[in-house]
């Protein structure tokens, strides 16, 4: 069972709505970018934000079913190794129903997640209830759920551009 995590936890929502003071999300749809963006935003403060391919890996390993998303900007030409771990990332998170959105850049990815160093790979857990048994979604998060549900078929992913600022 998945209930908006703004009616179990009131905070989350004046968070969340201060994150979003530029958009409405119940009357308009935010451009996928600026989801995506304060998805990430509000995954850090709630502390539920793994950054950096290795540890991105590391914490799949260990419990796949707590992710949601994995974010994935394009690795650097010619670094063949970081390519095939992303590749076989991306493999294990289909396999485990964790969706993939694909952002445009490395360094808003990083600037965003406020990283001195420059991360390809972001991956938001789950949030759960206090007894852990059902599973809370932001309003950000369900847009980004119906958006990936839309392309979860398409063989190749669209490339979500987050916002330059």
């Amino acid at each position: 069972m998945v209930v908006a995590a703004e009616e179990q936890y009131p905070a989350i929502k004046v968070a969340a709505s201060a994150m979003a003071s530029s958009y409405d999300y119940s009357v308009e749809c935010a451009p996928i970018g600026v989801t995506a963006k304060h998805a990430l935003l509000l995954a850090n403060i709630e502390k539920r934000l793994i950054m950096g391919l290795s540890d991105a890996i590391s914490s799949l390993a260990k419990t796949p079913e707590e992710y949601l998303f994995c974010f994935m900007a394009p690795s650097q030409p010619g670094d063949s190794a970081t390519h095939m771990h992303e590749v076989l990332l991306q493999a294990f998170c289909f396999e485990h129903d964790i969706y993939i959105i694909k952002v445009d850049s490395t360094e808003k990815l990083s600037r965003l997640l406020g990283s001195s160093t420059l991360q390809s790979c972001a991956l938001i857990q789950k949030n759960w209830s206090a007894d852990h048994r059902t599973e809370l979604l932001s309003k950000v998060e369900d847009q980004l759920v119906d958006y990936c549900e839309e392309h979860w078929d398409s063989p190749i992913k669209p490339t979500v551009r987050l916002p330059d600022k």
